[in-house]
């Protein structure tokens, strides 16, 4: 066969040069074609990650809102899926459960209210006291210090404040800004909320329509199952969360530490950020403890934070678990620091439902098992600390039970 023009129109030392030849593929070694066809690839989803996070830091006013409600509808789903079951509609059953919700969250916030109105005033005399006498302890105790001493220390701690006042001025400025959109965003993780319960089929039908058709069975199931193990998550931070509450407040309570209910609904409230917030919350009742009660006093509630923390790590929350996909300790502090380095609180507090989500969504179209609209199997789940037998089957939306992507 003869040469066309354009074969011919190039020269023989560049058609047989190897920088030009098909074989120069196979001269590079197969081990570092098979990174280098990994390492664009991670380069590309890193990238697509980038962006993806700049855009929630972008939007945060209305990514924040909408995760808390998502993290609130995993929450009351249980009560919400009861109602639905007994034939409540699904307008009710919302109306009740957000009501409910509501009133649960008015009742703490007047118990909190009603007691620190009550023992404040007494809380901030005996802090002072405590203060004095750690004065004097520092000028007749073994350190010798003199009045001259402690006034110089005070004045050098004021000089440091007064030097990054700029930074305190801007930080109380950011605060008051975040605080003008607390309303808003109230409001919107509440409508969100509403919207969620009585439509969150439909809304995800829309969600799964949005992929290719040959791919919406997959996403489908991996996005079932990624929400059941999201409702795991929430009840059992939730349990975790009230265990800790009840223990320490009760702690606080029988020892005479005051504000203990406020105590306790902090400590529930941080229990939501795991292993953080309890260190956190736990720290804040030994502080008021030692403020208030001593030394022993303090030191007795710091063993009822380590006992409690104890029981519920080792004891109640394997049981508790027992259904649910774990976790594993590893991820959680990594995904804890890595949130929190991010987007600070709400980083830390979505952090680890994220991981559990993508972690068993992920899986489910990794393994296959969407074909049989099973749940992954537990070993292949690289964060569980514990191989567990899966309940989740069939997944309920709405109140209806069929599975698919346009019988949900």
């Amino acid at each position: 066969m003869k040469p066309s023009p354009r074969q011919r129109a190039v020269s023989p030392a560049l058609r047989q040069n190897p920088r030009t030849s098909p074989s120069l593929t196979n001269d590079v070694p197969r081990g570092m074609r098979i990174a280098g066809a990994y390492a664009w690839r991670l380069v590309a989803i890193a990238a697509a990650a980038g962006v993806l996070i700049w855009l929630v830091m972008r939007f945060k006013l209305l990514v924040v809102p909408l995760l808390v409600a998502i993290l609130i509808t995993a929450l009351v789903w249980p009560i919400f899926s009861w109602l639905r079951a007994h034939g409540v509609h699904k307008w009710i059953a919302t109306a009740i459960t957000v009501l409910g919700t509501l009133t649960i969250v008015s009742a703490l916030i007047w118990l909190v209210s009603w007691q620190i109105s009550r023992q404040w005033s007494d809380v901030v005399a005996k802090a002072e006291q405590t203060v004095t006498a750690f004065q004097t302890f520092l000028t007749d105790g073994p350190l010798h210090l003199s009045s001259t001493d402690i006034d110089q220390l005070l004045t050098d701690g004021l000089n440091q404040l007064q030097q990054q006042a700029s930074v305190l001025i801007n930080g109380v400025v950011a605060v008051g800004s975040t605080l003008g959109h607390v309303g808003a965003g109230a409001l919107l993780a509440l409508f969100a909320l509403l919207c969620l319960l009585a439509d969150g089929g439909t809304i995800w039908r829309w969600t799964v329509r949005l992929f290719p058709r040959r791919a919406r069975q997959a996403v489908d199931q991996a996005g079932r199952n990624g929400w059941q193990t999201l409702i795991n998550y929430a009840k059992t931070q939730i349990a975790v969360a009230t265990i800790d509450a009840v223990g320490i407040g009760a702690g606080a309570f029988l020892l005479g530490v005051p504000l203990a209910i406020p105590i306790a609904v902090t400590v529930f409230l941080g229990s939501f950020v795991p292993v953080v917030g309890a260190i956190a919350t736990g720290a804040i009742a030994v502080l008021i403890a030692l403020l208030y009660n001593g030394v022993w006093v303090a030191v007795a509630m710091l063993a009822v934070v380590l006992v409690v923390q104890q029981i519920e790590g080792h004891i109640l929350q394997p049981l508790i678990m027992g259904t649910a996909v774990n976790v594993h300790p590893l991820a959680v502090i990594m995904s804890v620091a890595g949130g929190s380095m991010l987007a600070g609180i709400p980083g830390a507090l979505f952090a680890v439902p994220i991981v559990a989500f993508l972690n068993v969504a992920a899986v489910t179209i990794a393994s296959g098992t969407w074909r049989t609209g099973a749940a992954p199997d537990p070993d292949s789940l690289i964060w569980s600390t514990h191989p567990v037998e899966s309940r989740i089957s069939t997944r309920r939306w709405a109140g209806t039970t069929k599975t698919g992507t346009d019988q949900s």
